[in-house]
Order: structure tokens, then sequence, then C-alpha cells
């Protein structure tokens, strides 16, 4: 039995560069340039031809910095999940951090667990998008220093930033946009709001301005994943309103996949019954003749949420985003054609 492959170490590398300890830590670490060209030269050669890699565990740890971030995420399924995990992603690199997320599958007590595992990994920082109401970990890390940004929910009595869509301003321009398009009565489908704010908000918004707008009104809540007392809601609302031009709004991407398989058991004509979904999805413009949403842009909102992380952490590398609350984009498409 081969014998097993062992680590090279910082002496073995200190010692083919002909260089001290010391030097090669500063190279590996933020110290770089206190060193002359040439030794880096012969301190990156040694390291190449041993196959040396700093443990970065061990040295934030020393040091007392990780050099990571963490992540709470409540449902990684959700699109909305994917799309602002991969901003978040994104702009740890850009600042030299690597993420370490955890999916709490909307688990209160999967969440407490992975807060425990993330307070073990000692974090710099943490993006929360939470799923229960985890307010005295969360007060923990607060109160050990360690800066926390809440993405697209809120929990009760914990102060800090919160990162996340205009959620007024999306159902406004959504209940605009098919009041517009000739609409007149309007079914809106959503996950259970009790363990999301934004959730709560949406539903609450969708009550006052479709009420405002004239719309005749009633709402879904979903159940399950397979929508089955939605679809006799579904059934109920439009044999009501036979009269009126009817339409779906869906408060998220979840919703908007599990009410198009609805209209598919239907019969539904896309456009003849309208259909819109907050949460822009890539099979969205895929069936004919396209669903209309309303892009959220994931991307600005994950680095919007690590640039308030680093702004705590590191005042001299990131000043605080102007903005935390994002306009969404009307994508309109033919689900919701006039």
């Amino acid at each position: 039995m081969p014998p097993t492959p062992r680590r090279s170490t910082i002496l073995e590398v200190a010692r083919l560069a002909g260089a001290s300890k010391t030097s090669v830590s500063r190279y590996f670490g933020e110290e770089r340039d206190r060193l002359s060209p040439s030794l880096q030269a012969r301190i990156a050669h040694a390291a190449g031809t041993l196959g040396y890699q700093p443990n970065q565990m061990a040295r934030g740890l020393k040091g007392g910095r990780s050099k990571l971030l963490g992540m709470l995420v409540a449902d990684i399924r959700n699109p909305f999940s994917v799309a602002i995990t991969h901003g978040v992603e994104q702009a740890c690199r850009q600042y030299g951090y690597s993420l370490v997320v955890c999916n709490t599958d909307n688990d209160p007590e999967q969440e407490r667990q992975h807060l425990d595992l993330l307070g073990a990994y000692q974090v710099e920082g943490l993006v929360v998008n939470a799923s229960g109401s985890p307010e005295r970990q969360l007060h923990t890390f607060i109160s050990q220093g360690t800066p926390i940004v809440l993405l697209d929910r809120e929990v009760d009595h914990v102060e800090a930033e919160v990162v996340g869509l205009d959620n007024h301003l999306a159902v406004d321009m959504a209940l605009e946009h098919l009041a517009d398009q000739g609409y007149q009565a309007v079914l809106y489908v959503s996950e259970a709001p009790q363990q999301s704010s934004t959730r709560q908000k949406r539903l609450a918004r969708f009550n006052h301005t479709a009420g405002q707008l004239g719309l005749i009104h009633s709402s879904s809540l979903l159940a399950n994943s397979d929508g089955t007392a939605t679809l006799q809601e579904l059934s109920d609302f439009l044999a009501a309103h036979q009269q009126h031009a009817c339409a779906v709004l869906c408060g998220n991407g979840t919703a908007t996949l599990t009410v198009t398989r609805l209209f598919q058991q239907l019969d539904l004509l896309l456009g003849k019954v309208g259909l819109m979904g907050i949460d822009e999805l890539d099979w969205c413009a895929l069936i004919s003749p396209g669903i209309t949403t309303l892009a959220q842009p994931t991307d600005a909102m994950g680095k919007t949420a690590v640039q308030c992380l680093m702004h705590r952490i590191a005042p001299h590398v990131s000043s605080m985003p102007a903005a935390l609350s994002f306009s969404p984009t009307l994508i309109e498409r033919g689900s919701t054609q006039r």
C-alpha cells in the first residue's frame, strides 16, 4: 500500500527558497509588498516545486481573521435564492473572501444548527436570509462584533441593514400593469407568509393597492408544492368572475412555477387569463407566449449585502452603499397581453 501523501510545510519552503519562515509567511499573507521582487520569485518557485498550499483556516485563527463570510439561505431551491447567492459569492471574491453557504430548508431548527456552525468557523460577517426568528443567536454574533446583513427578510428585534426589493413598489407596478392591460379581477398566489416578512408585506400591499385601483381581488396561499388547494381556488375565482377579464399575480418564482402547472392542468390560455410573477425565471421566456415578470437585480443586491459587511469589517476598503432597497424591472410578455 503506497504511503499517504504528506503536505509540505512552510519551513520546507523557506529552506528551499533560502528565506526565513517569516518571509514566507509574509509572502502568503498581506505583507507581500515588503519583500523584494527577487525574494518573492524564489518563494513562489519553492512553493510551486513543493506543491505547498498555506492553511488559510489556521492562518485566520492565528491572526483573528478567517477571510470567510457566512450566508444563511432559507431555501436554496428557490430561484431567487440561487440568483442572490451567485451575486453574494461574486462580491466575496472581489474582496478576497470565501463564502460558506448554509441552506436551512425553511426549518428553524436547521437554522439554529447552521448558525452555530458558522460561529465555529469564525466567519467575519454574515448574510442572513432568515427562515425563522433566530434573534438570540444573531444577537450573539452582534455582541461579538460580527457584522450582520439581513437579506430580503427582516428579523424582529434585530437591528441590522436589510437589503432587498422595494416590495410596495413591486406590487404596485404589477397591479398597475395588469389594470392598464384591461384586467379587472386579480387572484394573488403566494407561499404561506408566516415566516417571511417579505411575503407579509407583498400580500398586505396587494390588498391595499388592488382596492385603490378598484380591482376585484382575492388571494390564495400555497399549502404544498402541487398547489392542490390553489387549483380549486383558481377554478372558483374564474367561475365567479366569468364576466371580467381575470389575471393571476404570483408572489415569487416558486408560486409562478406552481401556477403555470395549474394553468396547464386547467387548459387555460395564457393572456386570455393573465399571468404575472414577481421574480424573473429563465423558462418564463420559453413558454409561449411568454410570462410577464418583475425581475429583481439579484447581482446588485448580493453585491450590496457584501459591501455593507465589508464596510463594517474594513471601512478603509468599502463605503456604505447609498441604497439598500431596489426597484424591479418589468419584463412584459404575452401572458398579460391587452
